[in-house]
């Protein structure tokens, strides 16, 4: 009863979501046609902005850059999502979704700490990050969102650097890779399998509109100001930080 309950469940769903039924092939990779997050697309008012998604075997890392709330960790997640539920069987949320092969799922996603047991925020990212360094074979799904910002800025640039080439170079693993440091795209010019993929934003007399949509290529800028003006970071504040920004950038420069 339980069985038919839940197969009962999941045709279901999948009749009245519009969800499809995944090509599953040994070939390895994981390509996403109009891909959608089941749980986002479900509560939100606004339509939701299918992506497509390839991950091949000559393609197995995407550094995603793009503004906070643009919808990075929601592209990653999807993904993830989507192979949890073709691996159990269900349709996904898609209009195309061909995937290989994959033995697990490692995540480093989102800030918290254990303060109980001693470990800072940073020090949980460093340990969620060793266990996909340790563990993560090519054949494994790896999201990595922000590694490295809870420390120095050149300490977690360093560090995020190191872990996406290692994951490249190495482990091969298929990963999602997101990041504010643009250094990052730098990886695609110099290891075949990384590409570059951003999600864009467009500014206006207003503020700032999301478009949610994945583009090739890294992202032109992070938009954090006009992000945090959103928020309802008081205009002072605001015009400080842009002024001290572009201090810092024409040192830059320099």
């Amino acid at each position: 009863l339980a069985l038919a309950d839940v197969l009962a469940n999941l045709a279901e769903r999948a009749v009245s979501l519009r969800y499809v039924r995944p090509e599953l092939t040994a070939e390895p990779g994981l390509r996403i046609e109009g891909g959608r997050h089941p749980v986002v697309e479900r509560v939100l008012e606004d339509p939701f902005v299918p992506n497509d998604l390839e991950l091949t075997d000559s393609r197995r890392m995407l550094v995603i850059t793009g503004p906070n709330m643009g919808g990075k960790s929601t592209y990653m997640r999807q993904a993830a999502l989507i192979l949890v539920l073709a691996s159990i069987g269900s349709y996904v949320p898609a209009t195309h979704a061909v995937i290989g092969p994959f033995d697990r799922i490692f995540t480093r996603i989102g800030a918290s700490d254990d303060l109980a047991g001693g470990r800072s925020t940073f020090m949980v990212e460093m340990t969620e990050a060793a266990v996909i360094l340790n563990a993560a074979t090519d054949r494994s799904l790896v999201l990595m969102d922000e590694i490295g910002r809870g420390t120095s800025t050149y300490d977690g640039l360093s560090l995020a650097f190191a872990c996406a080439s290692h994951i490249a170079k190495s482990l091969r693993a298929f990963t999602l890779f997101a990041t504010h440091y643009f250094e990052l795209t730098e990886l695609a010019d110099g290891i075949p399998s990384v590409a570059n993929v951003h999600l864009d934003a467009t500014e206006h007399a207003d503020g700032i509109v999301f478009l949610h949509a994945v583009k090739p290529g890294p992202a032109s800028r992070s938009y954090g100001l006009q992000v945090a003006q959103k928020a309802g970071v008081p205009k002072t504040v605001i015009e400080t930080a842009r002024g001290y920004l572009e201090r810092l950038e024409a040192q830059h420069r320099k």
